[in-house]
Formats: structure tokens, sequence, C-alpha cells
């Protein structure tokens, strides 16, 4: 079984973090998202994972230099210009010669589920096309999926008033594809799978969906990703675990950390405490500083508070100073 991952956004949501790394290279538990995400396509059958990639693939081959990311051979396709998702997915498929049923993950998402199962459902119904579904509390900010009772999409509702819902079910971001749904897309043209493809694909009642309650996350904005890392420390995913601090990392006998993750060579100084947060490889914290619910890349000095905080890499935190509920540096500054 063949995978396209879509890994071809800007990562503006996670500015400053993604301002020089590639959004799937930021690690959830001392992991590449990416890693995790293919690893979970891995134990659903996965064989092999094309990346639709919209920049150059340069920080993906050197992170995996034999072309193998958790036991699945890696390919890069790299788009002459944005093609959004359903121009991502055509190129990247024609470019990787598939031309049998295939998976197709947004490489924003971290699940558990289970992707075999899909695939079987998939086959099951002799859809053309088939999407995970998730049920979310609000589906008022999302694109909902109205089904019939065999499991058939019905039609999207974009942003439901509140109450006004069909269900509670939003798109999961993993679809099993055949490769007629490719020849539905213009080659070389701006296109949406959700917005043009997948209606097309309703119209003609071949597209289907199912719903699971498997552990799902967005990790494309900051307190999402915390929440990604949080949960791998605390045992919430159902196969991946990490420790709380990386072995390389350098934390004072007397400092703190509280339900939080110290990545690869971060230095945590003495007296200092973290807690719900995490420090990317190579932050830094200086003593008596306390940090808490934050993301940092860069420097906080001596005796600093940092609350809610988003640090990218070439940004420090001062001695002494209070700081809570921004980035820095600011992504919209001009």
């Amino acid at each position: 079984m063949r995978a396209v991952v879509l890994v071809g956004g800007f990562g503006t949501r996670l500015r400053p973090l993604t301002s020089h790394i590639p959004k799937p290279m930021l690690p959830v538990g001392h992991v590449p998202i990416i890693e995790r995400l293919v690893a979970n396509l891995a134990r659903g059958g996965v064989t092999e994972v094309t990346l639709a990639l919209g920049f150059k693939p340069e920080p993906f081959v050197e992170a995996f230099p034999t072309g193998e990311c958790a036991g699945v051979a890696l390919r890069y396709a790299v788009e002459p210009e944005p093609l959004d998702t359903a121009g991502a997915i055509r190129f990247a498929a024609e470019f990787a010669g598939i031309d049998d049923t295939f998976v197709v993950a947004n490489g924003d998402v971290l699940t558990d589920l289970d992707v075999s199962a899909l695939v079987a459902y998939h086959r099951s119904k002799g859809a053309e096309a088939t999407i995970h579904l998730i049920g979310v509390p609000d589906p008022s900010a999302f694109g909902v999926v109205a089904l019939d009772h065999q499991g058939r999409v019905e039609r999207f509702v974009e942003k439901p008033a509140p109450g006004t819902a069909p269900s509670n079910l939003i798109n999961a971001g993993t679809y099993v594809l055949e490769p007629s749904v490719l020849a539905r897309i213009p080659a070389g043209q701006k296109v949406s799978i959700e917005r043009a493809t997948f209606p097309a694909v309703v119209a003609d009642g071949g597209l289907y969906a199912v719903a699971t309650d498997d552990y799902w996350l967005d990790t494309g904005r900051p307190e999402f990703y915390l929440t990604a890392n949080l949960d791998v420390v605390a045992g919430r995913r159902r196969h991946d675990r990490c420790d709380a601090v990386h072995p390389t990392a350098t934390v004072a006998g007397d400092a703190q950390i509280v339900e939080s993750v110290i990545g690869a060579g971060a230095v945590v100084a003495a007296g200092a405490r973290i807690t719900g947060s995490v420090l990317l490889p190579g932050a830094r914290v200086g003593a008596g500083s306390q940090v808490t619910d934050s993301v940092l890349m860069g420097a906080v000095g001596v005796w600093a508070t940092v609350q809610s905080v988003v640090l990218g890499a070439d940004a420090e935190v001062a001695d002494h100073e209070h700081v809570e509920g921004v980035r820095r540096p600011d992504p919209d500054a001009s």
C-alpha cells in the first residue's frame, strides 16, 4: 500500500516555530511530526510514502538520509508552484506512479487511526473515495459531514451556525482514494480536494466516510502542538511514548520539570521550574526562571517569568523579564 502525505504548507499558524524549520520536522516527544505520522501509516500496512512538498526537500533528506522513515520508503514530490490539496495529490501520485488504491494523509494530523481498517471499509463499500471522520464537541468551526445510513456522504456543510449542524463529524484528514479520483483533478492547476473534488464524487454517489473515536489532533497551531507533545509524555497515545527529558539535555539537580518535554541539547539551570511546556532542541532557561504553558526554541534569562509564550529560535526573554501570552518575534510584525 502506498500513501501521499501533504506537507506543502508554509506553517504560518505555527510561526515563529516554523521560521527556520518545516512544520513536519518539528519534534513531538523528541521525534519529528512526520516520523510519528509515517509510523502510524506503517502500522496500517503502508510501505511507501510520497511527501507532497511545496518547498525544497533538503531538510527531509538530511533527516532521513537513507530514504527511509519509520521503516517506510520515502519519495519527494516537489511542486513547481502551490497546487492546493487536490492538485498536490495528483502531482505527487503521478510522480510516484501510483495506479492502485492509495492513502492520503494531511501532514498536520497526528492520530492513532487504524489505517488498515479504513482501507478495508473503503473496499467493502466499493467506494471511489473514503474519508476518516472524527467527532468534535463544537463543529461550528469546521466543515461538517452529513452521512446516510449506509455511510455514504450526502453533503458537506462548511462552518454551520451553532445548533444547525447535521452531525458533529468533521473531516479528519486521512483518505483512501481510487486512481479514478486523480482523473477528476485538472493537471497542474490549483484545486481543493475538499471544496471541488469531493463534492464531485458525492454527486456520483462514490464518497463514503467512517467515524472513529481514535486519538486525533491537528498540530498546526502552537497550543495544539504543545498538547501533542504533552500527550506523548503523559502516555495518552496508543503506541507513542517518550521520556520527559532527552538524554542530551542538561537539567540542574534542583530544577523542577513538571508535565513537560525537554528536548535534545536543551539547558535548564539551577532553581528553574518548567510546567506544562516544551523546550525544543537547544532552548535554554536561566537560573530561577519559571516557564509555564509555553513552547520555547530560544533563550530565557535568569529569574524571568514566562507564561503562555511561543519563543522562536532567535528570540530571548531578558533577565527578570515577565512575559505572558505573546509570540516572540511577533510573526505579524512587518
